[in-house]
């Protein structure tokens, strides 16, 4: 009988214990295998408008960072073909300004809070040319910036073709102020073939990835301010020329320069 009892609990034990574990998975991203968002620019021609805003004109200040560019939605700026998206940075006198560039969003459209955001893209070089994989607080128009957050999956100096950096902004942690890391390619530039930037969004934490090596993890702790990321964000690419981040380009750049994205995919459950 004693024997047939501990055999008996053991059973009981396991069964609980499998309910239990079933029942109360941890927060994890890894786990996110549901496809929420995926673009992977198979048409031809314009980018489609149901999923993209344009960015058009200079903004406020050059975009907040003095900025050279006046961004369009000309073929000769942004179109898609042969399954990527081309943002084609030019130098020509338009609109007053001495260069020509383009800047795309998913406000209203497409804004998530949490998952796996990644995009394979072959990235341009030169002093001056700032391409950018990043998100916007959906929140901005009624908070402002840095208020509404900003999380800066990929941000890059043209004069610096081996190393990227991701980056929060929020208030208290702004601008120069950001907090982030940078990821130097140990072999290679990134002008020369296509990579995989990805950031895991969890609960109170933010992780960082170069074709899947992570580099970078940001949580509260990090941050000396308000953590701004518990709530949905838009997506945003462009390519800007100039700029307090890059400095201008000098008579070593080369025009044009293109930003090329084979896909952007967001991952939930």
């Amino acid at each position: 009988m004693k024997k047939f009892y501990l055999g008996f609990a053991s059973i009981l034990f396991f069964i609980f214990a499998t309910i239990f574990l079933t029942n109360c998975t941890p927060d994890n991203t890894n786990n996110l295998d549901v496809i929420l968002f995926n673009e992977e620019f198979n048409g031809t021609g314009s980018i489609d408008e149901s999923i993209w805003n344009f960015d058009l004109g200079t903004g406020n200040n050059g975009w907040g960072n003095n900025e050279l560019q006046f961004y369009t939605d000309r073929s000769e700026n942004i179109f898609v073909e042969n399954g990527y998206l081309n943002i084609v940075a030019r130098q020509e006198s338009f609109n007053g300004r001495a260069y020509t560039s383009a800047r795309i969003n998913t406000k209203a459209k497409f804004e998530q809070e949490r998952g796996i955001f990644e995009a394979r893209i072959k990235l341009p070089a030169g002093q001056g040319i700032w391409p950018a994989f990043w998100l916007l607080g959906a929140d901005i128009s009624e908070v402002g910036w840095p208020n509404c957050g900003e999380i800066d999956i990929m941000e890059y100096r043209g004069q610096e073709p081996n190393k990227i950096a991701g980056t929060v902004h929020g208030p208290g942690y702004s601008a120069a102020q950001s907090v982030g890391d940078t990821f130097v390619l140990p072999d290679g530039r990134f002008d020369e073939d296509f990579h995989v930037f990805k950031m895991e969004w969890g609960i109170n934490n933010l992780s960082f990835y170069v074709d899947d090596v992570l580099y970078n993890q940001i949580n509260p702790a990090n941050v000396p301010g308000l953590w701004v990321f518990d709530d949905p964000f838009f997506i945003i690419l462009n390519m800007a020329v100039g700029g307090d981040y890059v400095g201008s380009p000098n008579n070593s750049t080369v025009f044009p320069q293109t930003m090329q994205i084979d896909y952007i995919r967001v991952y939930g459950n």
